[in-house]
């Protein structure tokens, strides 16, 4: 983590890249904005010599860049994630503007890790993997073609990040720690054994309560503090029944 520098606790997150020459052409997009930490999770093919090609004189965010076999493993650590997308999809968090959220990531990276994370080429993210994040954001492209290319749309998001953590006084730190990634993870998961150990809830008919209760928990940006009374108090619920 650099407190001196919001840009360098800022994550671009590529998941599942298809194509080499967009992992380079990402690399070489955020070098020109001053973005330096490449998360990759199971990309297709990389290392590669054409990541290397398109990547011009951005060879070291490729060289640095960290490859994960999941999401969560390139968001551990983040207090704040952002999925980008171009789709609308059911039970999907408020839809912001690549300008909103970089404003809202560029505000937390004064001080703690945060991720924008791109899906693959051909299907983008799908539901399950965009609600791991905190927001959701997309490019306002032209409707009637609102496809980019994987570095394109990289280099705009890049941009806007750079133009929120370069404008101004940085923001104080926060009064209280924010949750991280893990911290809401392992809240997530025990109130799911402790719905399941109660009855309230029926994994073989889980309909979408997990998902609603995701988006309810990234809608809230928990505290540290907070998430250690909430599972405090399931871990009573769970001596009761014992």
């Amino acid at each position: 983590m650099n407190r001196d520098d919001p840009l360098k606790n800022i994550r671009i997150v590529l998941v599942e890249p298809r194509h080499p020459g967009n992992i380079g052409a990402a690399a070489r997009a955020m070098k020109t904005m001053g973005l330096s930490a490449l998360h990759l999770v199971a990309p297709r093919e990389f290392p590669h010599l054409e990541a290397e090609t398109r990547a011009a004189g951005a060879i070291e965010v490729l060289h640095n860049a960290q490859v994960h076999e999941d999401l969560a493993g390139a968001l551990s650590g983040c207090v704040l994630a952002c999925a980008t997308s171009s789709r609308r999809r059911e039970l999907r968090h408020e839809m912001m503007s690549v300008r909103e959220a970089a404003r809202e990531l560029a505000a937390q990276a004064a001080s703690h890790p945060v991720a924008v994370v791109f899906g693959s080429e051909r299907t983008g993210l799908d539901r399950e993997l965009a609600g791991l994040c905190h927001l959701w954001a997309g490019i306002p492209a032209n409707p009637e073609y609102p496809s980019l290319n994987l570095g394109s749309a990289v280099q705009v998001f890049a941009y806007e990040l750079r133009l929120a953590a370069t404008a101004g006084e940085p923001p104080p730190p926060p009064e209280f720690e924010p949750a991280t990634f893990e911290q809401v993870e392992q809240l997530m998961r025990h109130l799911e054994q402790t719905m399941t150990d109660t009855g309230f809830f029926d994994p073989e008919n889980p309909k979408r309560l997990l998902q609603r209760l995701r988006r309810m928990l990234a809608r809230a940006r928990l505290e540290a503090e907070e998430v250690s009374i909430l599972r405090g108090f399931l871990n009573a619920v769970d001596r009761l029944r014992r």
